[in-house]
């Protein structure tokens, strides 16, 4: 039984930092997008979540100028990624809002 936890807590450890390091990213992918800082932070917690390691990827794309919420999720839309549209745009809603932080 003792060699199965050790394992185990070794790779919910993993998982964890792993997590941490994707949200990381993804908030710095979306201040380089042009979202404020405080809406990229509660926008990637959710993304990280909820999207697959390739459709973060995706979004990689979309740096540059300066640009409003509602700005970014028309140019996640023309990515043509249903689930990713869904997410960015209920995290975009739900952030911007102030309904989840």
């Amino acid at each position: 039984m003792r060699a199965l936890f050790i394992p185990l807590a070794i790779l919910l450890a993993t998982a964890g930092c792993v997590e941490k390091i994707a949200e990381s990213r993804v908030r710095g992918a979306l201040i380089r997008a042009g979202l404020s800082e405080r809406n990229s932070d509660c926008m990637a917690h959710r993304m990280v979540e909820r999207l697959t390691i390739g459709q973060l990827r995706k979004l990689e794309v979309l740096q540059g100028q300066k640009r409003s919420i509602a700005e970014y999720v028309y140019a996640v839309e023309r990515l043509s990624d249903a689930q990713l549209i869904g997410v960015t745009t209920s995290s975009a809603a739900l952030c911007a809002t102030g309904l989840v932080r």
